[in-house]
């Protein structure tokens, strides 16, 4: 039955020359985005993601019925492309090829997903139809149709409190697994990984390209899952593997085949949670039962990713006060119960609906401060994350993210105290830049005042779910006075960190206590030695000299903390004396959450306190050669958002290596950019490329340099010919700080190619300016233009879209130019903005003296740096063996020792715009 209501409501389209409305009658009209706003104001009109359309129409917010809002709730736990196309080709309908068509297209989608909401009416569980009413309560503009598909009459029913969005008592229980054995030591031999890998080759819905040197790839990597014959000698594997080998299921055969055998996982760990979803989607070659997948496969995240039932539950009871919050909160609840793991962030849910519900509200339901109270919360036994990792113990294959893995040794171990001994980590290239994030230390205002929130909670903030130490605590420390007297001392030492509104105290010098006094030095004298220009990234100094009274300070703060530390440790004590003295009578569920307290006390607070007091005490002494310290002031959006003193290791792989692989039996180590010549390199258009077999840059970024015992190497090279199948043009005519010129550049070059263009920018406002100028024009010749920082999606969805759409044009930075896998048509040609220069800061200053020191060339290490991105953005062009692509670099200084980042073979050619847009065109057509 169709609802008579679809024939009443007008729709909009937004497009880069204002507003297409649609009435219900089919008239259709252009509007100024100002006009469509006032407008949908008094009739709320059909529209496909209501942040994109309000953001390209220059508005806050619109006033409508969002057709992805409806989509969520009629198919939760489901994708389909954020687009009027998409969602046509999602339920089937005719796929639109114009604006008007899609306004047209509108008032089609609304009936068809009603009209499936209709058909399940007769069958609708009472969760549905009471998430339903609390949504219609909460004044959801799809509110009336919803309820007249399910049949309801909201007049009859009156809602209980929170009735809907209780998901919780609808989760099943998880059950306890047995220990696992220990694992056994049986190797993986050369001969068995290519045969698993022809069986993963053959299996799957499509058959897989055949890729020659894929069964070299698999022979190799079998090599890191041989038994290890001494402690702290694990057997590792250095594989550069050029696009095209097929690594993913090279590495996937031995890999499956060691679990397999000696019943214990292997934990593979790239460095995004999209690139976590390409390698699961390639596992379902592996497990073509989706249960047994389920059962085998397990991908793991941090617990920010995840959604926290307490968190959820605070948040519907609050409904009655806010029902407006029970719209976007049901569509949450719908997708909840029909999640695989309740994976907010790059799981099965929709990352636009991130955005349409509001990303920081999402994430605020999810453990973003290790507040969790384990068994104490009574969901403890249907906690998405508790399943996870239960489900991770019993696993083949892990999928991790690089950041997951190197904080969790960093701090131990992982949730429960284990250690992967076998891993494989993908993209490999960014090991050094995620050791660098997880093992650096930050003595800043953010951190601090963070830390005061993790032990004070919300400090009578209303509508902040908030939890202090005193309430994941108090009742485990039972009738232990020293122990209770030690959490009061250090609550109350405590008030010594940064309270609220902090940043406004340190510009105003009204100081409250040591942090803030040390941080309002650091923030002086950042501001009297920075450079001026900081060009958006903030400001820093280098530490030495200290300004007058900064020693002193660091000395009353590095006190204070010390002072902190002394109850931490009691406490931790008390705690590892109650798993000890009551072993038998914990249960489980009891002792879990002791271990859970005890580790986030010493991860997030003592270890905390302790590198920060060693940061203050070394401002005595000289610097740390193994450390780099600086001053910084962070801003975001021209706002002093962080002060404070940072640390880094110059060579943060050494501890990314002694933590993380020296413990393991064994790891593949890989990408398709390890390698990188030091020195000045040949051009890639010279025949020799001796400089470029150079395994220097591939050891000391991974730091298997530090090995005790020396990795195995092996590199395969890319099957494609480069040579033919792409153009690398260096225009030399286009000025590049001429924002008319280059945005005239992108403009010719995109229409040139028919679409399937890849814009690639070092700065985000020049990325900003290049949109504004030209998206008028490719949307005038039917090639749609998509931006990353432009309107309200996130990169992952822009990638998705513009995979799918062949014509479509997509504007990015290096979310996209790293690991996105767009093959065939829809991406042909690559426009680079400017050479990817590496930031030149403090840090970037210390470790180019550190590689020159070492025999580097005069530029040597910025050279690596800049060829390593030059590689993976090339690398984005050629995806399968019949792609043909150009790679535009619009910047005339690009020097010919970067010339190397191409395949040997690929001509580089030096010409004007002019010409570039004519072999543009002429390579694509041919």
């Amino acid at each position: 039955m169709t609802n008579p209501a679809t024939s009443l409501w007008p729709a909009l389209v937004a497009t880069a020359r204002g507003a297409l409305w649609r009435a219900p009658d089919g008239t259709l009209e252009r509007l100024s985005g100002t006009n469509a706003g006032a407008r949908a104001a008094g009739s709320p009109p059909l529209i496909c993601h209501a942040p994109a359309v309000a953001a390209r129409l220059g508005l806050e917010e619109i006033p409508a019925r969002d057709l992805l809002e409806l989509f969520a709730f009629v198919r939760p736990a489901l994708f389909c492309l954020p687009t009027v196309r998409g969602l046509c080709e999602t339920l089937g309908l005719q796929v639109p090829a114009t604006p008007e068509q899609e306004a047209a297209a509108l008032p089609a989608i609304a009936r068809s997903l009603l009209d499936e909401l209709d058909d399940m009416a007769a069958l609708a569980s009472p969760e549905l139809k009471e998430t339903a009413l609390a949504m219609a309560l909460g004044h959801w503009s799809w509110g009336d149709a919803v309820l007249t598909a399910l049949g309801i009459d909201q007049g009859s029913r009156k809602a209980r409190p929170g009735a809907g969005l209780d998901i919780w008592k609808s989760l099943p229980v998880w059950e306890e697994p047995p220990p696992a054995p220990p694992p056994g030591s049986q190797p993986v031999e050369p001969r068995e990984a290519r045969l698993r890998l022809a069986h993963l080759v053959s299996a799957g819905a499509n058959l897989a390209e055949a890729r020659p040197t894929q069964s070299d790839y698999a022979s190799a990597a079998s090599e890191a899952f041989a038994p290890r014959e001494e402690e702290g000698k694990p057997h590792v594997v250095l594989v550069e593997a050029g696009t095209g080998v097929g690594k993913t299921l090279g590495y996937v055969a031995p890999a499956s085949l060691w679990a397999e055998k000696n019943g214990a996982p292997v934990w593979i760990s790239t460095y995004t949670r999209n690139l976590q979803r390409q390698i699961d989607n390639e596992l379902d070659r592996l497990h073509r039962d989706s249960a047994e997948k389920r059962r085998r496969v397990v991908i793991r995240k941090g617990r920010e990713n995840y959604l926290c039932l307490l968190n959820f539950q605070e948040a519907a009871m609050r409904t009655g006060l806010v029902p407006e919050n029970a719209v976007g909160l049901g569509l949450l609840a719908r997708w909840a119960l029909a999640s695989r793991d309740g994976d907010m962030i790059g799981g099965d849910l929709p990352a636009w609906l991130l955005d349409l519900v509001g990303r920081s509200r999402v994430q605020r339901l999810a453990d973003r401060r290790g507040e969790c109270i384990y068994s104490a919360c009574e969901h403890y036994r249907k906690c998405y994350v508790e399943r996870t990792i239960r489900r991770a113990r019993q696993a083949d294959i892990v999928i991790a993210n690089h950041a997951l893995v190197m904080i969790q040794a960093a701090m131990g171990g992982l949730d429960d105290g284990t250690r992967p001994l076998r891993y494989v980590f993908d993209e490999g290239h960014h090991l050094f830049d995620a050791a660098d994030g997880a093992f650096g230390a930050h003595l800043s205002g953010v951190e601090a005042s963070d830390l005061r929130r993790w032990l004070l909670g919300a400090e009578g903030r209303r509508g902040s779910r908030a939890r202090g130490l005193e309430r994941r605590v108090t009742d485990l420390l039972g009738e232990d006075v020293e122990a209770q007297n030690a959490l009061r001392r250090l609550l109350d030492l405590a008030q010594q960190l940064p309270s609220p509104n902090w940043q406004t105290r340190l510009a105003d010098g009204t100081v409250l206590g040591p942090a803030e006094e040390f941080l309002a030095l650091v923030r002086q004298q950042v501001r009297a030695r920075s450079a001026g220009d900081d060009q958006g990234f903030g400001q820093e100094c280098d530490v030495r000299p200290l300004n007058p009274g900064l020693v002193e300070a660091a000395d009353q703060l590095a006190e204070a903390l010390e002072k902190m530390l002394q109850p931490v440790r009691r406490l931790r004590q008390a705690l590892r004396a109650k798993l000890e003295g009551e072993a038998d009578k914990l249960d489980s569920g009891q002792r879990a959450r002791i271990e859970g307290v005890a580790r986030s006390l010493t991860n997030r607070c003592e270890l905390t306190l302790e590198s920060w007091r060693a940061m203050l005490r070394g401002l005595h002494n000289d610097p740390d050669p193994a450390f780099v310290d600086w001053f910084g002031v962070e801003r975001v959006q021209g706002r002093e958002y962080d002060v404070g003193m940072h640390r880094h290791y110059l060579d943060p792989a050494e501890p990314f290596v002694n933590s993380v692989i020296r413990p393991a039996h064994g790891a593949v180590i890989t990408s398709a950019t390890l390698r990188d010549a030091l020195g000045v390199p040949q051009a890639a258009n010279d025949e020799d490329v001796a400089a470029q077999a150079d395994w220097t840059v591939a050891e000391a970024r991974t730091g298997t340099r530090h090995l005790a015992a020396p990795a195995m190497r092996a590199a395969m090279a890319s099957p494609f010919d480069y040579a033919n199948a792409t153009k690398v043009l260096v225009v030399k005519d286009v000025k590049r700080d001429d924002a008319e010129l280059v945005a005239a550049a992108y403009r010719e070059l995109f229409l040139a190619s028919g679409g399937g263009a890849l814009g690639l920018f070092t700065a985000i406002g020049r990325l900003r300016a290049v949109h504004q100028r030209i998206a008028p024009v490719l949307e005038e010749a039917g090639l749609p233009l998509y931006a990353q920082h432009v309107g309200g999606m996130d990169a992952a969805t822009l990638v998705d879209i513009f995979r799918a759409e062949e014509h479509s044009c997509l504007l990015g930075t290096d979310a996209v130019r790293d690991g996105v896998d767009v093959p065939g048509r829809s991406l042909r040609l690559i426009v680079f903005d400017r050479v990817p220069w590496p930031r030149p800061d403090i840090l970037h200053r210390a470790r180019k003296a550190h590689w020159k020191a070492a025999g580097a060339g005069a530029n040597g290490y910025d050279d690596m740096l800049a060829r390593l991105r030059l590689k993976q953005a090339y690398g984005r062009l050629i995806r399968r063996a019949d792609d043909r692509g150009v790679f535009v670099m619009l910047d005339s200084r690009l020097p010919s020792r970067l010339l190397s980042a191409f395949p040997q073979g690929v001509t580089v050619e030096r010409v004007g715009l002019a010409d570039a847009v004519a072999e543009t065109r002429r390579f694509l057509d041919s």
